[in-house]
């Protein structure tokens, strides 16, 4: 009997288990995205700057981004169940901080402790359902995961803005990280139905490369964020080129530890292998136009045109449900047509912004969000046949048995292109509004400006998957 299916017989209520690891994924997707819609209402309360609203979003992701490889390890040495329960723990605290914070510095800090634990939490949740179901229940399974992770970004966006609206006990934007403490103490006491298990051989952390990529990020997110706000001071090109340092430290780090049989955090062999490169900055471009695209969105309408955060929401929300239906569509189109199916998603997804952009920046202040919708159903449909088959391409690049790793190295570029691409964006956006102040007319130029890096990147990212697709014209939904 093989291990998966050891710890599927020993577990009587395997499925009760998956639920808790469907709520746990929840909460993690939940958090990415449902920030976005709360952003007008943190900044007009806390009066937080354009850069201290990027932290607060970008500080999450970054965490996220950086620790979910070591977190996955973790799991794999000192129980999964284990460190599912700490993630939990530690992601419910950090939303209490969030919730409770009194000032924007403590909440960014708190973000970024939400996204450490989120790090922690997340990968257990994959690899738990991978060793405890088999065959067509651990696809049963993982559809149910997929479709979990769907719902929790229509959520963020529609739940998410009806709870900063309604005010709930006076709490405002804070409701939508208090929502988090039930549930995760929910979560903690019913942990038991969560099969414990590990990997056979534990292949040790890398703490040194951990720190060295997390500090060369830093040092390339920080001005990025707060540069346009004091004018790029000395300091700010002193950070960006200290980022080039550390990530030059990182890579003999990490060539020095593969060398002498050590597992290195990232195989440096794997991104020169030309496909898989490429791959992982289509990666990388893709989500970063995810991420700045909500926020950017979120601020036009509730800041710029007045909309509550509830009716900003629920323009979302056929974009969501576009982005899931597409998904779930997206494997059988790639099954039936090959790759070929991505690049005209791109293409799609680049016209799409091109006409939102026209779209808003004809009429300006007198827009009618509206009329948005059917642009809004566009983007999230084609954003969807981009990233739902995009994995599986990138990772027919790469030999099986660095799959594990590649995958872990994709997961973690899909967080850091995210918070680089709202730094980029919140660029442009702030200076739009330092120019023009605050109206409904610099809000629409602003999200105008913003869009067109979102724009350029989706123009690049067809070019890309291309150069790909000759690379690789034929794909079968579901492998790689």
């Amino acid at each position: 009997m093989s291990h998966a299916s050891a710890v599927h017989a020993r577990s009587p209520r395997p499925w009760l288990g998956l639920a808790v690891l469907l709520l746990a994924g929840f909460v993690t997707i939940f958090d990415l995205f449902v920030v976005n819609v709360a952003i007008p209402s943190m900044q007009s309360d806390l009066g937080a700057s354009f850069a201290q609203i990027g932290f607060i979003v970008a500080g999450y992701e970054l965490a996220f981004g950086v620790l979910l490889i070591t977190g996955g390890r973790m799991g794999d040495m000192f129980g999964r169940r284990r460190l599912f329960i700490v993630g939990m723990a530690g992601f419910t605290l950090a939303s209490a901080l969030c919730g409770l914070a009194p000032d924007t510095g403590v909440l960014i800090a708190a973000r970024v402790l939400q996204g450490l634990a989120a790090a922690l939490l997340f990968p257990q949740v994959y690899a738990t359902i991978r060793v405890s179901f088999d065959g067509a229940d651990g696809r049963k399974a993982f559809g149910l995961l997929g479709m979990t992770l769907g719902l929790a970004a229509i959520a963020g966006q529609v739940l998410g803005g009806w709870l900063v609206h309604a005010d709930l006990f006076g709490w405002g934007w804070r409701s939508i990280f208090l929502i988090n403490v039930p549930i995760g103490a929910v979560a903690i006491a019913v942990a038991r139905w969560v099969p414990e298990s590990r990997a056979p051989h534990g292949v040790g952390l890398d703490l040194p490369g951990v720190i060295l990529v997390s500090a060369a990020l830093a040092c390339l997110l920080v001005p990025l964020l707060e540069g346009p706000g004091q004018g790029w001071p000395l300091w700010t090109g002193a950070s960006i080129a200290g980022a080039g340092v550390l990530l030059r430290a990182f890579y003999v780090q990490q060539e020095r530890r593969r060398q002498t049989g050590g597992v290195p955090l990232v195989d440096m062999q794997l991104l020169t292998q030309r496909g898989f490169g490429r791959g992982t900055l289509l990666v990388m471009l893709v989500y970063s136009t995810s991420s700045s695209f909500f926020l950017c969105f979120a601020l036009l309408m509730q800041s710029g045109l007045g909309l509550d955060p509830f009716a900003a929401g629920r323009l979302f929300a056929p974009c969501s449900v576009a982005f899931v239906a597409a998904s779930l569509m997206a494997p059988r189109w790639v099954s039936r047509w090959g790759t070929r199916v991505l690049a005209v998603g791109a293409l799609m997804y680049a016209v799409s912004f091109g006409v939102l952009i026209v779209q808003v920046h004809v009429p300006g202040a007198s827009l009618v969000p509206a009329h948005l919708i059917p642009t809004l159903v566009v983007v999230g449909a084609a954003q969807a046949v981009i990233m739902t088959p995009l994995l599986n391409l990138v990772l027919g690049f790469v030999d099986a048995r660095q799959a594990g790793m590649a995958s872990g190295v994709i997961s973690t570029v899909q967080q850091v292109g995210a918070a680089l691409g709202v730094a980029v964006v919140g660029i442009l956006f702030a200076a739009a509004l330092d120019a023009d102040g605050a109206t409904a007319t610099a809000h629409a130029r602003a999200f105008v400006w913003g869009m067109s890096y979102n724009l350029a990147a989706a123009v690049l990212v067809c070019g890309l998957l291309w150069t790909l697709v000759r690379r690789r014209p034929s794909m079968a939904g579901g492998e790689a």
